[in-house]
């Protein structure tokens, strides 16, 4: 079970009961951005500090090197986001 550190401060495990990081995030109240849900967008974007994610649906929104989005992505190990 990943767990996954938000903004440094606050730690969250990831146990599969979510679909998608984003709606991991959202049960534990953590405010993301977000529009379509589903990688068109790009409004979840985030920064990946540590750690590795996996694409459920590749996103089709521009994604820099060192971000990822939430909505479409799970962890596949231990990993560091912030959230802007």
């Amino acid at each position: 079970m990943p767990t996954v550190k938000v903004n440094a401060d606050v730690a969250i495990n990831f146990d599969g009961q979510a679909r998608t990081l984003l709606d991991a995030l959202e049960q534990q109240r953590l405010q993301v951005n977000f529009h379509c849900r589903e990688g068109y967008c790009g409004a979840c974007r985030c920064k990946l500090l540590h750690g590795e994610i996996r694409y459920i649906n590749e996103p089709l929104a521009f994604v820099r090197q060192g971000e990822f989005l939430p909505c479409c992505s799970i962890p596949v190990n231990d990993i560091e986001i912030e959230i802007p």
